[in-house]
């Protein structure tokens, strides 16, 4: 008896427990998240996907400046903190030789940093590919308005998510000027401050959600065995591995699913306050933030970027928190200081299943992030110009 005691004791703490449906318990958010089911696929992808996150903001730097496409190491120095450079500049350029090449220049007394050849050719592809699929890039636009409850956002949030939705670092000319039909900017009331709108004529797009697709693919398949009334609002779920499903949960789940929602490209209407209609908001929050990880690139974003959005969705909860309540739809990763949310359904094995132009060009470089120094030959990482004593550090 007493061994059968301390075996569920030590299940219990090994296996992680669902969160509920309804309210939590009385747990702090920090609490709650360290509470979370861990999917180890998600941790290892974000493992190399935080260092390659530092190597794009480094990356950004030089390409800001192409007319000299050099930087100096001391510059970067500067920036240490920011970046989260946690050895300091020399050590990270140093790790990542696929990427960066280092060089002194005599002319100016000190070392300089630049992109190697695989990476600039990197870079080009994937401004060809965005430049190439403008009129995807439009249509995504235009959608992420239509989700809006006013049809606009604040031009601020969008520079947030610019990246994340494939847009070219000059969007706000290239797309937006361009396209007066469409969209159109106005002053807010906030100083330095402008609104994207959808001009009248594009007030009423009819579009699909991206879960609706899913549910009429379900109904087609011959072997689907699905009851219509069951898929009409339920969405896909997958949950980590080794996470335990009470049949409470299950129940709850059931529950949720067949729970009418308005979906995110509908008008929202008056807020119903009651019971009943607050789980229909949550839902429909769920269905708002699904999509708008749908129109990302690599179908994942920080979790701070999209509260940006939170208003302007309409969406009263809070976001943290929606991701942990439905953890068979949403994963989220708290790894590199950040809180990432990733759309469940569209990974497998830590690859998107359908990937896309600008996630290949991409991927590309986050394998050199993860090759580090692997693959050089004898001599590949000596310095150029000079010794190696210039760059103020002795070779470890």
């Amino acid at each position: 008896m007493m061994t059968q005691i301390v075996l569920r004791v030590i299940l219990a703490l090994k296996l992680p427990k669902c969160p509920s449906m309804a309210v939590r318990s009385k747990t702090t958010s920090t609490q709650y998240v360290a509470s979370r089911a861990r999917d180890p696929t998600f941790e290892k992808f974000m493992d190399n996907y935080k260092n390659f996150l530092k190597v794009v903001s480094v990356q950004d730097l030089i390409i800001a400046n192409p007319k000299n496409p050099a930087l100096p190491l001391d510059f970067l120095n500067r920036l240490s903190q920011k970046f989260h450079l946690n050895r300091g500049a020399l050590q990270f350029i140093r790790k990542y030789p696929h990427i960066f090449t280092l060089f002194y220049d005599t002319s100016e007394s000190k070392p300089f940093f630049k992109l190697t050849d695989a990476a600039i050719g990197i870079s080009c592809q994937e401004a060809a590919v965005i430049h190439a699929l403008k009129p995807i890039v439009i249509d995504r636009l235009v959608r992420l308005l239509s989700i809006s409850v006013s049809k606009s956002l604040p031009l601020r949030a969008i520079f947030k998510v610019w990246r994340e939705l494939g847009l070219p670092d000059d969007f706000e000319d290239s797309i937006i000027s361009h396209n007066p039909t469409i969209f159109s900017l106005s002053d807010a009331h906030e100083p330095k401050t402008h609104i994207l709108k959808l001009v009248p004529g594009n007030l009423n797009p009819v579009f699909s959600a991206t879960v609706e697709n899913w549910r009429s693919a379900e109904s087609c398949r011959e072997d689907a065995g699905v009851d219509p009334l069951e898929i009409r609002f339920a969405f896909k779920h997958g949950f980590p591995p080794g996470m335990r499903l009470s049949k409470d949960f299950k129940a709850k789940v059931k529950e949720w699913q067949r729970l009418p929602y308005l979906g995110p490209y509908e008008e929202m209407g008056v807020k119903r306050k009651s019971k009943a209609g607050m789980k229909e908001l949550e839902k429909r929050a769920v269905a708002v933030v699904h999509e708008f990880l749908s129109l990302t690139v690599e179908k994942m974003v920080e979790v701070e970027k999209i509260s940006h959005f939170r208003k302007w969705f309409g969406i009263d909860l809070n976001i943290r928190d929606l991701f942990l309540d439905h953890p068979g739809i949403f994963y989220l990763s708290t790894k590199g200081k950040r809180h990432t949310v990733f759309l469940r359904e569209a990974y497998e094995r830590g690859c998107l299943i359908d990937p896309n132009p600008v996630y290949n060009a991409r991927r590309k470089l986050l394998d050199l992030v993860s090759l580090g120094r692997r693959g050089l030959r004898m001599g590949d990482s000596k310095w150029t110009g000079s010794s190696e004593k210039d760059f103020g550090e002795e070779r470890d």
